[in-house]
């Protein structure tokens, strides 16, 4: 079994040349993550490839599934389009948060691979039909008409390119753009993932680390050589999953009508000849946690489910309102070259300031219509606009809130 810890002054440590944010790729050089005795001393990354799914890889070699040593077969496993090299790509500053070369590795590193170095991607570009309910609705309305590019049939089957993208993180990015120190970085996340990564602490010298969380998947509809002009329209919905709504159709949040509308909105926008994207982060309940999120729904519908205290129920069960984060969100955006946004498909305050902080511009907000807000949400979105969320209409004050009172706990057992 491969397993020792291995310290920057030790012999034969030599970490692989990490020079992140340079333009060639051979220059910048690759992830090498694995421990593998054929890598472990050149290893530039921490963490491992897969994130959480890297402990189910586990199970599977601690069970004989799986050979410890396997190396995957990339044949035909190359992007089925091509999201070219953009300028920001060669900015340390832009993207910090994910590998801008990740969908390239087996293009741009295949002699390392040939050698015998575990390297992956941390990138894959695929393409699907799609078949959503409200959106065979609307073309079967005829709201949404038939273009065989973007709707492609009567019963609205969709054409979409998705990418999948898995978090790698450059520490001194990630913690620049948090504004914390990178050595008490380190220490936080060693110590909140119990001890799992030792070498964040032994191993400063390394600065790249892939953190064992869920990534995000980018939805492209319409033609993605368009993605970064600027003179193209785009309308842009960033979303972070809400498994209960959005796979559940729960109708205590927002969240799925608000992801449809964001995909109507962004088929409309590919058929008059711009792009829609949907950007989906897995950050379940605010990235607290469906446990998390449950816990707080109990204490809600108990104690009298009320907009006005609505962040307090939260706070009570999990310390913080929040925990996105949303400065490392525009990372993506930058990947894919965009410095403009056309529609904006979300009300968050946050998600705003930082694509904003970021240097791109929106030139318009959209909201959630009224009459898409499903009434238990009432409490939820009050709230949220109340804090700070964008609005075209009244601002809650504190009696409005007081006012907007969710489902009572007796209601929620019928």
């Amino acid at each position: 079994m491969m397993g020792k810890l291995a310290h920057p002054n030790q012999p034969g440590v030599k970490p692989y040349t990490m020079n992140w944010g340079d333009a060639d790729p051979q220059v910048r050089g690759p992830i090498v993550v694995s421990r593998h005795p054929s890598s472990i001393n050149i290893r530039n990354a921490l963490g491992a490839y897969g994130g959480p799914y890297s402990v189910y890889r586990a199970l599977a070699v601690a069970m004989e599934e799986l050979a410890e040593d396997h190396r995957p077969n990339f044949d035909h496993t190359q992007p089925v389009i091509n999201i070219p090299q953009q300028p920001q790509w060669s900015d340390p500053t832009k993207i910090v948060s994910m590998d801008p070369f990740g969908h390239l590795t087996s293009q741009y590193y295949e002699k390392e691979i040939d050698r015998g170095l575990d390297i992956r991607p941390t990138i894959a570009i695929t393409r699907a039909h799609m078949l959503v309910p409200e959106i065979q609705a609307e073309v079967k309305s005829g709201t949404l008409p038939v273009d065989g590019k973007v709707v492609m049939t009567d019963d609205g089957e969709l054409n979409v390119h998705k990418a999948a993208i898995d978090p790698v993180w450059y520490l001194p990015g990630i913690a620049c753009r948090l504004n914390v120190e990178e050595d008490f970085l380190r220490r936080c996340l060693f110590e909140s993932t119990g001890g799992m990564y030792p070498e964040l602490i032994t191993r400063p010298d390394i600065k790249v680390f892939l953190p064992p969380i869920g990534g995000l998947t980018v939805y492209i509809f319409g033609n993605h050589e368009l993605i970064s002009d600027s003179n193209t329209r785009l309308t842009v919905r960033v979303h972070d999953e809400c498994n209960g709504s959005d796979v559940f159709c729960s109708d205590i949040c927002t969240c799925r009508p608000y992801l449809i509308y964001g995909m109507i909105e962004a088929i409309k926008e590919a058929q008059n000849g711009g792009v829609g994207l949907i950007i989906y982060f897995r950050k379940e309940g605010r990235a607290l946690g469906e446990v998390t999120k449950y816990l707080v729904y109990n204490a809600r519908k108990r104690e009298g489910d009320s907009a006005s205290k609505y962040f307090e129920r939260t706070e009570n069960v999990a310390g913080v309102k929040d925990m996105r984060f949303q400065g490392l969100m525009p990372d993506v955006l930058h990947w894919l070259g965009i410095t403009k946004i056309d529609r904006f498909m979300s009300m968050s305050n946050m998600k705003h300031d930082a694509i904003i902080d970021a240097g791109i511009q929106i030139l318009e907000r959209v909201p959630i219509p009224d009459e898409l807000i499903p009434a238990d949400s009432k409490v939820e979105i009050d709230a949220k606009i109340a804090a700070g969320y964008f609005t075209n209409g009244r601002i809650p004050d504190a009696e409005d809130l007081s006012r907007t009172v969710g489902r009572g706990w007796d209601d929620s057992q019928s």
